[in-house]
C-alpha cells in the first residue's frame, strides 16, 4: 500500500495551508520551502494554479497520483457534475470517514487504525482505506483501539463538528446520506482539479 513518507510540514508549506491537521506545531506556512522560498513571487499561471489544487487535494486527502488519477476517471465517466462526484469518493473513503467522525486526530492517523484492522464496518473488520462506505453502513472502533490515549482524547472531544452526511452515536457512526460538495471543509478548488485533467 503506498503512501507518501517523507516531511509534511515541506507539503504544507508549499500548499501554504495546514494539510495534516498538525495546528500550532507548523511553523513557517505562509513560507514556501526551499533555501530561498520567500524570496521570490511571481503569480502563478492558470496550469500552476490547477497543479496546486490537485496536489493539494492528493496531500490533504493522502492519496497518490495514480489513485488520484482513477479517481477523477471514475468521476468524469459518472453522468453529472464531475467535480461534485470527485469530492464524494474522496470523501467516502473510509479512513476520511473514520476521521471525519472524530475517531482520530488526523486522516493519517484514521489510515493507520483501518490498517491495523481497528475499523468495523457494518461489524466485519476492514483494512482498506479507500473502501467506499455506502449510505446505512456503520462504522466503529474496536475495543483494544479505544483504549489508546490519543483516540481516548478523540472519542471524548467535545468540540468535534460532524459533517452532515454522517451521524454519531457514542463510538458508532453511520452514513446517512453521499456527501456534496458543501460538506468539505477545506478550501479545495475542484473545478480547477477536473480543468488540469481536462486538458
Amino acid at each position: 500500500m503506498a503512501r507518501y513518507t517523507g516531511p509534511k510540514d515541506r507539503l504544507s508549506r508549499r500548499e501554504g495551508i495546514d494539510l495534516f491537521g498538525k495546528g500550532a506545531k507548523l511553523t513557517r506556512v505562509n513560507i514556501p520551502p526551499g533555501d530561498h522560498g520567500g524570496k521570490r513571487f511571481r503569480a502563478p499561471s492558470q496550469y500552476g494554479r490547477q497543479l496546486r489544487e490537485k496536489q493539494k487535494a492528493k496531500r490533504i486527502y493522502g492519496v497518490l497520483e495514480r489513485q488520484f488519477r482513477g479517481y477523477v476517471d471514475k468521476a468524469m465517466g459518472v453522468r453529472g457534475n464531475t467535480g461534485d462526484t470527485l469530492l464524494s469518493l474522496l470523501e467516502r473513503r473510509l479512513d476520511n470517514t473514520v476521521y471525519r467522525l472524530g475517531f482520530t486526530p488526523t486522516r493519517a492517523n484514521a489510515r493507520q487504525i483501518v490498517s491495523h484492522k481497528h475499523v468495523l464496518v457494518n461489524g466485519k473488520k476492514l483494512n482498506i482505506p479507500s473502501y467506499q462506505v455506502k449510505v446505512g453502513d456503520s462504522i466503529t472502533l474496536d475495543n483494544k483501539i479505544q483504549a489508546t490515549p490519543h483516540i481516548k482524547l478523540s472519542l471524548e472531544a467535545k468540540n468535534v463538528k460532524i459533517p452532515e452526511w454522517l451521524k454519531k452515536k457514542a463510538i458508532v457512526g453511520v452514513v446517512k446520506r453521499v456527501p456534496k460538495a458543501d460538506d468539505v471543509t477545506e478550501p479545495i478548488s475542484v473545478q480547477d482539479i477536473v480543468e488540469f485533467y481536462s486538458r
